[in-house]
């Protein structure tokens, strides 16, 4: 299992898109969090197994039904010991 980092672009503040991304995120048992960026963009932080991360990205495509998600791009990172998420996945400021 490893932690990536997603930034999705495109309408995702203020249609509530992380409420949407949390709840099927922590239906499919993903743990990690989602926070709103000061450009506009969402961050999204998780943990996956390779084989989850055509799910994680259709759930970001998908967002909310007044979302519009322009470009999602992710990338394997190393989590600090405060950024560790050790149960569920949680909204973020």
């Amino acid at each position: 299992m490893k932690a990536y980092r997603f930034l999705v672009s495109g309408k995702v503040q203020g249609v509530f898109y992380r409420k949407s991304i949390m709840q099927m995120a922590s239906l499919g048992q993903i743990q990690g969090y989602i926070k709103n960026l000061s450009d506009g963009d969402a961050e999204v932080v998780a943990y996956l197994w390779e084989d989850q991360i055509k799910d994680m990205l259709a759930i970001l495509q998908n967002g909310s039904p007044l979302s519009k998600v322009e470009n999602i791009t992710y990338e394997t990172i190393e989590l600090d010991e405060d950024e560790i998420v050790y149960d569920g996945f949680e909204i973020r400021s």
